[in-house]
């Protein structure tokens, strides 16, 4: 009897340290791979806060460049409504006042539309260049969650 159970008995060890040794290597394979998803998610953070300082750095420089040409225009706006007033005070009638007045108006409104032309323009490209680092990360994270899902 005992030589018919010591092959059972060999058979159900190696069986025990064959499991014992697939569940350590699955074991050490899934650890691998929550390792490198946290390094992949730990690096996309980084990556996506680089991204947002970038961003913020082009909307702070961009907000700088449309103050100054705010601040620009107003001074030569203020500078033509002097240059104008003084012009109307030499106005020697009523009909020559009443045309440089028209004339005033109509080239400011004129400069008015340019100018807000201008700075539509000015903010545009200045929410384009902005966004452009976010919208790479967006971009990045569907690529991530495409890929994850594959």
């Amino acid at each position: 009897m005992t030589a018919k159970t010591a092959p059972k008995t060999v058979d159900a060890a190696a069986a025990i340290e064959t499991f014992a040794a697939d569940a350590q290597k699955s074991l050490t394979e899934n650890m691998e791979k929550a390792t490198k998803s946290f390094e992949d998610v730990a690096a996309f953070g980084q990556e996506t806060l680089d991204a947002m300082i970038k961003s913020q750095s082009i909307a702070a420089k961009a907000a700088e460049e449309i103050n100054a040409e705010v601040i620009a225009f107003s001074k030569k706006t203020l500078e033509e409504t002097v240059a104008h007033a003084k012009e109307l005070a030499a106005s020697q009638t009523v009909t020559d006042f009443i045309e440089k007045q028209s004339g005033f108006a109509k080239t400011s409104f004129d400069a008015m539309v340019k100018q807000s032309t201008k700075m539509n323009e000015l903010v545009l490209a200045a929410m384009k260049d902005a966004m452009a680092p976010v919208a790479a990360r967006v971009t990045a994270a569907v690529d991530m969650m495409k890929a994850n899902a594959a």
